[in-house]
Order: structure tokens, then C-alpha cells, then sequence
């Protein structure tokens, strides 16, 4: 199907939600991807943040082409094997005291269970969210999310939020204050859309023990901190500390839909037959690509190899940003100047680089097996954007 076709079908019958960038995907292979017209581009947005292993990762295809040729699918109905082998390797990656694991299908459900989950545990409605956070588009995960164009819609039927500034352990202390009804805290450990935005260490575990305080359950959205992106397998190893609950899913299956929650001892303790459900969490195919996915990063160390990526992006870039926000291959490069016009040239170089919130912020979210030499043909590229748009800004001619 040629380029224009392919376009004016996906326009024709998907209803508009997304501004798609001008081209059609064909192909993929470690951090590059083809285009209809066969293109070659550098991929440092992941397909927003969920290629961790670059494309079509060998052990991660095998494992679904050998479950596929055994058993597509059944639901939590049955044990399965595969789902054993997953859920057991799960929980020997994550913190200790967080063995407990749920399968869904995506981020935004695996947050609408953690919600569940804070609010069943305690018999409390409220929720304390960040000022720039986002966790979903369904209704629960809405509701804690903060840009107001996403909520206004729905107001009338979203769940309670108490919104605090992020960062401000005050804030958060003073919304528990207000009444005896909070449930629990959800954060972004960093803040993505936001612009790649951290709190210092102190805050998080201050966090920890405001809600040990109040007895309420903490959540930490890992949806894209999570799976070794950011260095360690959850952002809370770096923090010494850790929440109730962990919500995972962009990395966890390659490219294959799936979510997670991790879940403490003591929340584990209040669920019960009934309390939750899903018919195509948990499924096979899903299941062989969590396997293959954690078994490739800890095999091959990719976790040290996040923290690499991110300290050559910063060393390179340090002269050419006002700042590298983040960790391994969650990063933010701050920009003198407004970073859509770097974003589009960096396109016309052949790079997909992702935008957020922030105009000042360009977002990076590629697979932490990038080589070293694409990471340089990046720099390259990024520089010779900012040139170009600092030349085309001053209006030189000939740009």
C-alpha cells in the first residue's frame, strides 16, 4: 500500500484523536525504522517510550512466534505456564516486598487497578495527585491526571483528586490535612510530558512516610521510569525507598500490548476472588513477550548499559542545551529556543524525536541498546538542527 493510500484510509475510518507525523511505518530493526517509501529513520521516541529493546528484539519475536504456534490465547479461567514463568520472573525483578503482580493490558488500566486497589485497601474515596502529571485517558487515571483540557469533559463523573504541586512534600502533608478521607498518593516518579521533570531524592522518600503516617497507600506511576529504562528495574532503587504499588507497561512486552501491577504484601492481603478482573490480561502471547523482554535486559545487562546512553547524550549535548533532564533513556534536553522547530528539522534528518508539555523541552525516550554510533549520527543531527534554526532565527540567508 503506497504512502497517500495508507493516509487516506487511517483518515477516513479512525476518528481523529492523534496529529500523526506525515509518513507510514513498514518496518523496524534495533533502534531504526522504515518508512512506505523506504526511508530510513533513527527512532529516539520508541513509539512513544515503549521500544525498549529496539525493534523486533530476536529473543522477544521467537518467544511470540513459539507461543503463537501453541496457543494464542485463554484467560485467567486456566493456569497457564507461560503466565507462570512471567509473573515468577516479574517478581524477581522487582523491589522486595512488591512480589505480588496483576497483568493487564495497557498503562492507563494498570493505574485504574492501582486506584482500586489504594481505595479497597483503606474504605477512603480521595486521591492526592502531581500538578503535571499524567496517567491515563480512561476514567479513574483521568481523574489524576492534570492537564485540564484532557479532564474538562468529564468533570461530573471523575473521582475526587486533590491536586498539589509536584515536589512539595508540604503540599502534600497540608492535602491530607484537609480531611480524614485520602486513599493514597499517585506520582510520576519523573513527569514525562511534562518536560522530563524530577524531584529531588529527599522528596520521594518523604513521601514514603507521609502516607506511613496516614496509613495511606503510595502509588508510583512507572509506566515509563519502569522495566530498567531509567537504570535500575524500578526508579525507587535509586530513591531508597518504595510505594505500595507499581504500575508498569510500555517496555514490559517490546511492542506487544501489556500491563502490570506490583503489588505489597499488605495491599495482596485485602484482595479477594471478584475484586478485579480482565479477560485478556495475562495472555499468552503477552506473557512470552514479558518473559523474553525481562530476560533479555538482565541477561544482557541493559540496565547498566541505560546509564551509559544517558551519560554520553549528556556529556555530548551539556554545550549545546541549558540542561539533560532524566535518567538512562528517559531524557529531557532543555532548549534556548522553542524545541517544535528542532523536532521537525531533526525529522527532515531522518531522527523521530518526541514533544511535550514544556515548548523549551525535547523529550528522548530511545531503546537502551542503541550502538554508541547512532548515538553519535543523534548528536550530529541534533547539532546541525539547532544550527540551522538559530541561522534561520537570525534570519541569515540562504537557511
Amino acid at each position: 500500500m503506497k504512502t497517500a493510500e495508507a493516509i487516506a484510509l487511517e483518515d477516513r475510518y479512525q476518528i481523529p484523536t492523534y496529529n500523526k507525523m506525515p509518513f507510514v511505518l513498514t518496518r523496524g530493526e534495533g533502534s531504526y525504522v522504515w518508512d512506505a517509501d523506504d526511508r530510513k529513520l533513527l527512532d529516539f521516541y520508541g513509539g512513544h517510550c515503549v521500544a525498549l529493546l529496539g525493534h523486533s528484539p530476536p529473543r522477544v519475536v521467537e518467544a511470540i512466534k513459539r507461543q503463537a504456534d501453541q496457543l494464542l490465547f485463554y484467560s485467567n479461567a486456566v493456569y497457564s505456564s507461560t503466565r507462570a514463568r512471567a509473573a515468577e520472573r516479574l517478581a524477581a525483578a522487582s523491589p522486595a516486598g512488591l512480589q505480588h503482580v496483576f497483568f493487564c493490558n495497557s498503562g492507563s488500566e494498570a493505574n485504574e487497578t492501582a486506584l482500586k486497589l489504594a481505595r479497597k485497601t483503606t474504605g477512603r474515596p480521595r486521591i492526592i495527585a502531581m500538578e503535571g502529571g499524567f496517567h491515563g485517558r480512561t476514567l479513574a487515571s483521568l481523574a489524576v491526571t492534570w492537564k485540564e483540557a484532557y479532564r474538562a469533559p468529564y468533570r461530573s463523573v471523575l473521582p475526587e483528586t486533590s491536586f498539589v504541586p509536584f515536589g512539595d512534600a508540604v503540599a502534600v502533608e497540608a492535602a491530607f490535612a484537609e480531611r480524614d478521607d485520602v486513599a493514597g498518593v499517585i506520582i510520576e516518579p519523573i513527569q514525562s510530558m511534562a518536560g522530563i521533570v524530577e524531584a529531588p531524592e529527599a522528596y520521594y522518600r518523604s513521601l514514603r512516610e507521609i502516607c506511613d503516617r496516614h496509613d495511606a497507600v503510595l502509588i508510583f506511576d512507572e509506566v515509563q521510569t519502569g522495566v530498567g529504562r531509567t537504570g535500575t528495574f524500578s526508579i525507587c532503587e535509586q530513591y531508597g525507598m518504595r510505594p505500595d504499588l507499581i504500575t508498569l507497561a510500555k517496555s514490559l512486552g517490546s511492542g506487544i500490548p501489556v500491563g502490570a501491577v506490583l503489588v505489597s504484601d499488605g495491599v495482596a492481603s485485602t484482595v479477594e476472588p471478584g475484586d478485579q478482573g480482565t479477560t485478556f490480561g495475562g495472555g499468552m502471547v503477552a506473557m512470552a513477550a514479558v518473559e523474553a523482554t525481562l530476560q533479555t535486559i538482565f541477561e544482557d545487562g541493559l540496565m547498566d548499559r541505560a546509564r551509559e546512553l544517558f551519560d554520553r547524550i549528556e556529556y555530548a549535548l551539556k554545550d549545546l542545551t541549558r540542561s539533560v533532564r532524566g535518567r538512562g533513556g528517559l531524557i529531557g534536553l532543555e532548549l534556548d529556543m522553542p524545541a517544535g522547530p528542532v523536532r521537525r528539522r531533526l525529522l527532515d534528518e531522518g531522527v523521530l524525536t518526541g514533544s511535550s508539555d514544556d515548548p523549551a523541552v525535547l523529550r528522548l525516550m530511545p531503546p537502551i541498546t542503541t550502538p554508541f554510533d547512532a548515538v553519535d549520527a543523534f548528536v550530529a543531527a541534533f547539532e546541525r538542527a539547532v544550527q540551522a534554526e538559530v541561522r534561520s532565527e537570525a534570519g541569515t540567508p540562504g537557511v
